[in-house]
């Protein structure tokens, strides 16, 4: 299940929650957009799986 959207505003891609609306970020291309999302995704999925959770580091992955 996804949580979050692209939308295009004002010429910059953002990544918004589908629930509650809340901004990810703003970015200039839609491939950096994409890659956000995806980082988004992957770290909802880690809070929920007891196996991973606090096994890896969160600042390694956000590393570009």
């Amino acid at each position: 299940m996804l949580i979050g959207m692209i939308k295009k505003v004002r010429g910059k891609y953002v990544v918004l929650s589908e629930t509650t609306g809340r901004k990810f970020g703003t970015y200039k291309t839609k491939k950096e957009a994409q890659k956000r999302l995806k980082q988004v995704e992957f770290f909802k999925h880690l809070e929920s799986s007891p196996k991973l959770r606090g096994k890896v580091r969160k600042k390694s992955l956000l590393k570009k």
